[in-house]
């Protein structure tokens, strides 16, 4: 497992989490920035999901769930639920790995929970990729 924010009792500011993301600072930002301002999402620093998951960034529209963030050791990791119509709309314009990650995808319903790893810039088109579509 790769490393992140765990310590429940300090919650990191933004350029703390953006630090922790090392060579990935920089995406990190430019995917929150994004999503802020070609979707309006709303962000919050949160430990959601227990000791498993850490500190990272909710992105919410309307309080409908768009993304978590997660900081990482020179990456990060958005997760993400897409249905399969939404996997489907775009799975050819991505690269193998993405691939990969919509065909393990954690299946809840119509669809499924993906958890996206980010550590360089085809990744990063990627995510922006899934995130569009789950977004539109």
């Amino acid at each position: 497992m790769c490393e992140r924010m765990f310590n429940k009792q300090i919650t990191p500011s933004m350029e703390e989490m953006t630090r922790f993301c090392g060579e990935n600072s920089e995406r990190f930002t430019l995917l929150n920035e994004w999503l802020v301002s070609a979707f309006h999402t709303e962000i919050k620093v949160v430990f959601p999901y227990g000791n498993k998951y850490g500190w990272g960034v909710a992105h919410k529209k309307k309080n409908k769930l768009i993304c978590n963030i997660f900081a990482e050791d020179n990456a990060f990791t958005v997760m993400m639920r897409l249905s399969d119509m939404q996997c489907e709309t775009v799975y050819s314009q991505l690269q193998k790995y993405a691939q990969e990650y919509i065909d393990n995808k954690y299946h809840c319903g119509d669809g499924g929970w993906i958890h996206y790893r980010v550590t360089c810039e085809e990744h990063f088109d990627d995510i922006k990729t899934l995130l569009s579509v789950k977004c539109s």
